[in-house]
């Protein structure tokens, strides 16, 4: 089983340091894993730096570890955004999840005209939810980095994509295939996804208007907490043909 990660404020740059981790990481490295002396272990800032190392010492407020080796999180040509529309209940914690699984670097909260789910009054609430479940879904999947969350407006999402290398929607009313419209050597890309009612009309002229290009992502509609999944591994495998080439 690959070693577990926990991330910390910082990280050491050298080979033989002791680090640190501390608080309810600590409580959870040695509680929760029941982590052990002479166990392998990752520490990441979430922000791309990373060391491996071996436990040297644990208890329930402070675990010790001995720097083995130094890392880093490779970089990457693109920059993968992720504009979800608010979906309801359980589903917001897949999307969020899944996403982050598969590398994506943000993830923009947007509360759609057809949004079941609304933020009104609590979009820190929501904010600091979804944050939640992208750091333990970046300590699952053994991610150097944790993705951004944020929150926008349709009118400051239609900016995103205006600024992008490329924006793409993800809407069961294209004509054209993801993996036909062309791909950035490198940049951002933003890609949309619709909430369970679709994006309106208005959002989509607005967004299209901005430089999004609607596409298709599956041959039938998908739900808006696997739709992201979906598209993101799309445009990933996009990535490697056009770097191949």
């Amino acid at each position: 089983m690959t070693a577990p990660l926990f991330l910390v404020e910082t990280v050491p740059t050298q080979v033989g340091a002791v680090a640190a981790i501390t608080g309810t990481e600590a409580h959870h490295a040695a509680t929760v894993r029941r982590l052990r002396v002479g166990e392998q272990v990752y520490l990441s800032d979430g922000r791309g730096n990373a060391v491996a190392g071996v436990a040297c010492a644990v208890a329930k407020t402070l675990v010790e570890v001995s720097v083995t080796e130094v890392l880093v999180a490779a970089p990457k040509p693109h920059r993968w955004v992720a504009v979800q529309a608010l979906p309801k209940g359980e589903r917001a914690d897949i999307a969020v999840e899944t996403l982050t699984e598969l590398g994506v670097d943000a993830i923009v909260a947007w509360q759609a005209a057809r949004s079941v789910s609304r933020w009104e009054g609590k979009v820190e609430k929501g904010l600091a939810k979804w944050r939640a479940i992208a750091r333990e879904a970046a300590k699952q999947s053994r991610r150097f980095t944790v993705p951004e969350v944020s929150y926008a407006t349709t009118a400051q999402v239609a900016e995103l994509i205006r600024q992008a290398a490329a924006a793409l929607l993800c809407h069961e009313g294209a004509t054209e295939w993801i993996e036909s419209l062309p791909l950035p050597q490198a940049g951002e890309v933003v890609f949309v996804i619709g909430p369970e009612g679709g994006i309106s009309a208005e959002e989509v002229a607005l967004f299209q208007a901005a430089g999004g290009a609607p596409v298709l992502i599956a041959t039938h509609v998908l739900r808006t907490s696997t739709a992201g999944s979906v598209a993101l591994a799309e445009l990933q495998s996009r990535a490697r043909q056009v770097a191949n080439v």
